[in-house]
């Protein structure tokens, strides 16, 4: 088969992989095994990758849908995704200890959800329904927010003013179709007023940029992360549209299907803001004992945010309460 030759090549996309939110959630968990012993409860998985979920069970996390699972008294960390208040009040009345994982951007949106509803705006919060963020912003302002998914929706909002408008987004959308989604609003509110910042994330706004040059030296796209992770999903449509012949989401090498290599030469290769870097490790070398041996890294910016662990933990760790 022709892709089996020594010429095939993977271009690797940076940034990719790990946010400082998704690291700061994952240490967050990893320290608090440490300090307090297992089980540490988390409620839904703290951040959506499958690999790290599991590498964290077998260290005695123990993952719950709904804090009902929870035993009174216990330890509950809250997801990078964030919650509502309802959960927070849920935690107080059953005294649970709760340490809060929530990525500081995603507290940010929450932070404006709050600030918009009590100057009485009406909310378009750009966003997939079921989504663990979208269900947690919606209730820091449920009277206030309605969620448009495409922007196909936009015809069917409906507001009080139009000229008291505003929008916010999940963390972790496509960047052109967010923003296609807040031109057609535009064009329906003239007056739609923005948030005071973009609410997309710089992690996935970079690794969008990274595979758009990426992909448009590709036949074929890999995209590690797991089917549930907002950002890794959005990384395979970004390079469909950027000009990959082909364009797949794996978990892991385990997943790839040698046919999608046939004819192929360059292979265009990232991970969503919540893979480990071992998983990408692991689909460099499935590609290099195919015929795949060498990797050029494709670099578009560098990262250096780093997110302090939440205060509750910091306090134990230290022994002391913060300053």
């Amino acid at each position: 088969m022709e892709a089996m030759t020594a010429e095939g090549r993977v271009l690797l996309a940076a940034p990719r992989g790990y946010c400082a939110g998704v690291d700061r959630a994952v240490v967050t968990v990893e320290k608090a095994l440490d300090r307090y012993g297992p089980p540490v409860y988390v409620r839904k998985q703290i951040v959506h990758n499958l690999h790290v979920v599991q590498t964290l069970e077998k260290r005695g996390a123990i993952f719950v849908e709904e804090l009902e699972e929870v035993p009174e008294g216990a330890l509950v960390v809250f997801s990078a995704h964030g919650v509502s208040p309802m959960v927070h009040a849920e935690a107080a009345e059953r005294g649970l200890r709760t340490i809060d994982a929530t990525c500081p951007l995603v507290t940010k949106v929450h932070n404006e959800a709050r600030r918009f509803a009590k100057e009485d705006l009406d909310i378009v919060l750009i966003g997939h329904e079921g989504h663990e963020e979208v269900e947690g912003t919606s209730g820091e302002a449920p009277e206030h927010i309605q969620l448009v998914q495409s922007p196909d929706d936009v015809a069917d909002v409906a507001v009080r003013d139009p000229s008291r408008v505003v929008w916010l987004s999940q963390t972790t959308l496509s960047v052109d179709e967010t923003y296609e989604t807040v031109n057609r609003l535009r064009e329906r509110f003239p007056d739609l007023m923005s948030p005071p910042s973009d609410d997309i994330c710089y992690a996935t706004q970079n690794r969008q940029v990274a595979i758009k040059e990426v992909a448009a030296q590709s036949e074929l796209v890999l995209v590690v992360g797991s089917a549930n992770s907002s950002n890794s999903v959005r990384l395979v449509e970004v390079a469909l549209e950027a000009g990959a012949t082909a364009a797949y989401r794996v978990d892991n090498a385990s997943e790839i299907d040698e046919a999608w290599l046939e004819g192929v030469t360059t292979v265009g290769l990232t991970s969503g803001a919540s893979v480990p870097e071992e998983l990408v490790s692991g689909v460099v070398h499935w590609l290099a004992e195919r015929g795949f041996p060498t990797v050029d890294e494709h670099r578009t910016t560098e990262e250096s945010l780093i997110f302090s662990l939440p205060r509750e933990l910091r306090k134990d760790l230290k022994g002391q309460t913060d300053g």
